[in-house]
């Protein structure tokens, strides 16, 4: 399985930025498998951000970006998009799109079993 992030970018204090992540399992689109998206800024440990169930089912997101980002599943479910909306400097990290097919702490790392490179994300304030 490979995740292929974008969207990551340079963006001032209260604008808006778009990631995306595709998943790629030996060459055709994945199905049946949980997306979501954590994010490490220098110096901390990688945190959750946002998660989607394959079916759309559930959808939880961390107290931190609630009512600013919305995480949201592709029509084939093999894609994942984080609309991030009224940013702020603290938002800046590497952001990382994690896969996982088993059930698990939606929030916890161990939980995901494959991980995209992660993109940069840059709130100037």
């Amino acid at each position: 399985v490979q995740l292929q992030a974008s969207g990551g970018g340079l963006v001032q204090a209260g604008g808006s930025l778009r990631l995306s992540c595709a998943c790629v399992d030996s060459g055709r689109a994945c199905s049946r498998i949980d997306m979501g998206w954590f994010r490490q800024a220098p110096g901390k440990e990688r945190d959750f951000v946002a998660a989607e169930s394959w079916r759309g089912a559930w959808t939880f997101y961390a107290d931190s970006v609630k009512g600013r980002f919305t995480i949201s599943r592709g029509n084939n479910q093999n894609t994942v998009s984080l609309q991030m909306n009224s940013l702020n400097p603290e938002d800046t990290a590497v952001y990382y799109c994690a896969a996982r097919r088993y059930y698990g702490d939606y929030n916890s790392t161990n939980t995901y079993d494959y991980w995209g490179q992660g993109t940069l994300v840059t709130v100037s304030s």
